[in-house]
């Protein structure tokens, strides 16, 4: 009898729904030739009442005006930079700047696990004009991380 009520309370405790709170950290990293542009890892510190912020739309009715930028904004205010290093210095890619933003980013990750996060999935874009004298673009990857 022991056993199964042993067995009852494990499965209840496993059964038992939690909610999952996610943190989302951004890299951004230039890709402006001479050591130009600004790298960084950004961590939002602010919260969100999401509600005060969504609207909803009726056909072609929309009351999305309704919502002020400066609202929208209020999260940016409160905010963790960690600085990194550019891909290009000024004589072109620079391959220890690249190592020293993995060790950057690993140390990063190292302590949000440390804090109990875990890292849920990772997704990365590139954005660059690409024309004739393109000098600009960014490296952006988002690490989603739940407790």
């Amino acid at each position: 009898m022991k056993k199964i009520l042993l067995f009852a309370l494990l499965l209840g405790g496993t059964l038992t729904a939690s909610a999952q709170e996610f943190k989302i950290i951004t890299i951004i990293e230039s890709i402006v030739p001479g050591g130009m542009g600004r790298s960084r890892i950004v961590e939002n510190q602010g919260a969100v009442n999401i509600e005060a912020i969504t609207t909803e739309r009726d056909g072609k009715k929309s009351n999305a005006d309704k919502v002020d930028r400066g609202d929208l904004k209020d999260a940016a205010d409160n905010l963790k930079e960690t600085k990194l290093l550019n891909f290009y210095s000024l004589v072109g890619i620079n391959f220890g700047n690249i190592a020293s933003n993995d060790a950057i980013i690993a140390a990063k990750i190292n302590e949000m696990i440390g804090k109990g996060w875990k890292v849920s999935y990772i997704t990365s874009g590139v954005e660059a004009d690409a024309g004739k004298d393109d000098g600009t673009g960014i490296f952006i990857t988002r690490i989603f991380f739940t407790k």
